[in-house]
């Protein structure tokens, strides 16, 4: 079995949202101080013994995720139809990140999302 080497950043973006046809307060809208965190599988190290660099993914996820941060994400595609539950918006990062960095060597393998200090959901796919 070969090795793999995963490498993870931490980043955070802030955003309000509100959950459509939730049956409590967060149908109405309501901030959230979002934490996420990525994991990057590499199958080889490039020339100079990396994965792939840090500065690298922590720039693509904040790409991403700028298009998201102080804004009201019900107003944004696809969460203008899409509910923006943590669920769907960690596999939207997830999915961006994918066509940004995925190639023969490295790829996306988790992204965790952390709605609160105690509340977070991981999308990953097989």
């Amino acid at each position: 079995m070969s090795g793999r080497y995963k490498m993870k950043i931490v980043t955070d973006f802030a955003a309000a949202h509100l959950l459509r046809d939730y049956p409590g307060i967060c149908s109405r809208l309501h901030g959230h101080n979002w934490k996420v965190e990525v994991e990057v599988i590499a199958t080889d190290l490039d020339k100079i013994g990396m994965g792939m660099d840090f500065r690298d993914i922590k720039a693509a996820t904040n790409d991403l995720i700028g298009a998201l941060d102080h804004r009201n994400l019900n107003d944004i595609p696809p969460f203008d139809v899409v509910n923006p539950t943590a669920e769907n918006i960690s596999a939207y990062i997830y999915k961006g990140l994918s066509e940004a960095i995925d190639d023969e060597r490295v790829s996306i393998h988790a992204v965790t999302l952390w709605e609160t200090d105690r509340a977070c959901v991981t999308y990953t796919e097989d």
